[in-house]
């Protein structure tokens, strides 16, 4: 008993030295909102970096102002994996041009195995935002947190508030969990994209919520094996695949799963939206499943001539192709009388499209009226509930 005791405490002693921890007020960052720790993060990171074991960052609570754009990158990690615990805030300048024009405020580039816990960012967007809605000329503004070519990411329970335009981008990552994530901006903050995902694969996103001026969750080209599980969405603009099709050459998207969502009082639900010009992208195998609508302006929407301003539009035949695309136990109300539109390419109409059990009723002030659906160059069956009627 004695001999298995010892072992015991072998083993967990082993452990215990296999993982190392580097506070950020060790490097001199301080928690009261005023002094710029920036190189304190970087120097925290470069130490987790360059150890050969599993290391945390450890980021107390308080106030943390990051006044610049700051990255961290992987190429010359040691260490097998890195976790940055986060009990605080991280704060952006006030002055919005001290980050405006950098791309992102945060930025983890070529990692592996990294883990972004708990916490909050405030990216003190609100002022740009008044910039750009009074018609004054304003730089294009930063992403809070963009990840880039890297692979096994795990970003639970983190919240970001008040991005400057997205809030979390995922861009040529492989294997990335998004779980228990809380998004906040303004209902009229513009191009505040909760999460944008760009050309990766093997994204998971779980249990979050999502609140902002612009798509809770849109998915740019190239995506494939996505799954989106458990989101409430609104304010904002639904959850979007596109826009695509700006590109002749663009990769496609497929493989996608939207399942057990909630949008309230969205413009949009599930859409697709591509560009109405030459292109050979594609959407195909895309499920949108289990999703509840509440006084939501389109549920259910395809859109082939997308142009948001209604200026310069490209006006020709959207050359992208949509295709095995699964509308299944979609319910509840629509602040529109269409609730279902279809609207797809003359030249490349959608086939394989299917609705089953879609239960969708019109609310016209104190009213409920009945909804109706309509429907361009899309081919498909329905099955089950059909309110409104299929047009297909």
């Amino acid at each position: 008993m004695k001999s298995l005791f010892l072992v015991v405490i072998a083993i967990l002693s082993s452990a215990a030295a296999a993982k190392v921890t580097y506070n950020v007020t060790s490097f001199g960052a301080k928690g009261d909102g005023n002094t710029d720790s920036t190189k304190a993060f970087l120097s925290a990171w470069s130490s987790a970096c360059n150890s050969t074991k599993s290391a945390t960052i450890y980021i107390p609570t308080g106030t943390f102002l990051l006044a610049t754009a700051i990255t961290f990158a992987g190429e010359r990690c040691m260490s097998s994996a890195i976790t940055i615990r986060i009990y605080g805030t991280l704060v952006a300048s006030s002055e919005y041009n001290a980050i405006a024009n950098s791309g992102d405020w945060i930025r983890f580039h070529r990692v592996n195995h990294v883990t972004i816990s708990g916490g909050t960012l405030d990216a003190k967007g609100a002022s740009l935002w008044s910039c750009k809605t009074s018609g004054k000329s304003c730089p294009k503004g930063t992403t809070s947190l963009g990840i880039y070519n890297s692979q096994n990411i795990v970003i639970s329970g983190l919240k970001s508030v008040n991005s400057q335009m997205f809030h979390i981008l995922i861009d040529a990552c492989t294997n990335v969990k998004l779980q228990g994530v809380s998004i906040s901006a303004s209902g009229v903050s513009p191009n505040t994209d909760g999460i944008h995902l760009i050309s990766s694969t093997g994204v998971t996103i779980l249990n979050s919520k999502i609140a902002t001026g612009d798509d809770c969750i849109s998915i740019g080209p190239g995506n494939t094996n996505l799954w989106i599980e458990k989101v409430a969405c609104g304010p904002g603009h639904g959850i979007s695949i596109g826009s695509l099709g700006w590109q002749l050459e663009e990769p496609g998207v497929q493989n996608i799963t939207v399942s057990t969502v909630t949008f309230r009082g969205t413009e949009n639900g599930v859409r697709i939206k591509t560009w109405a010009r030459p292109s050979h992208g594609f959407v195909t195998g895309v499920v949108f499943q289990h999703v509840t609508m509440v006084n939501v302006q389109n549920p259910i929407l395809i859109e082939q001539k997308y142009c948001p301003e209604g200026n310069n539009c490209p006006n020709q035949v959207s050359g992208v192709k949509i295709k095995d695309v699964v509308y299944e136990d979609i319910h509840g109300t629509s602040a529109s009388q269409v609730a279902v539109k279809l609207d797809c390419s003359e030249g490349n109409p959608c086939s394989g499209i299917r609705l089953q059990d879609v239960n969708l009723n019109y609310i016209r002030g104190n009213q409920t009226q009945p909804a109706v659906s309509s429907c361009a160059y899309a081919a498909g069956t329905a099955s089950g509930v059909l309110h409104p009627t299929s047009c297909l």
